[in-house]
């Protein structure tokens, strides 16, 4: 399974962005996807997932509930966050990642990331 990110952009506060995690590989439909980010000096945190077939998916992180939401369209072979309401504390790199487990305690692969900046 190969992972591509994309979509991270410079944005200001209060704003909106939607990322973009396309899977390539005859099994990336049978796996579950998530997304994670980066802040310089600080801990991955791990932000949502979604299940393979898309029935199941939840927001793991409390920072980002009812700010971010998670979807996928196995149509284009892609995964989706939609971020609202964004916070300077947002700034991080975004990962997604791809797992058979819905539960990402050790996801298998791993996208190249992508940057989002929230100015204030």
């Amino acid at each position: 399974v190969q992972l591509q990110a994309s979509g991270g952009g410079l944005v200001q506060a209060g704003g909106s962005l939607r990322l973009s995690c396309e899977g390539s590989g005859t099994t990336f439909k049978n796996h579950a996807v998530g997304w994670f980010r980066q802040a310089p000096g600080k801990e991955r945190e791990f932000l949502a997932a979604i299940s393979w077939a898309g029935a199941s998916s939840y927001v793991n992180a409390d920072s980002v509930r009812g700010r971010f939401t998670i979807s996928r369209d196995n149509t284009k072979n892609t995964v989706y966050l939609q971020m609202n309401s964004l916070r300077p504390e947002d700034t991080a790199i975004y990962y997604c990642a791809a797992d058979q487990s819905l539960s990402f305690l050790r996801p298998s692969y791993w996208g190249q990331g992508t940057l989002v900046t929230v100015s204030s």
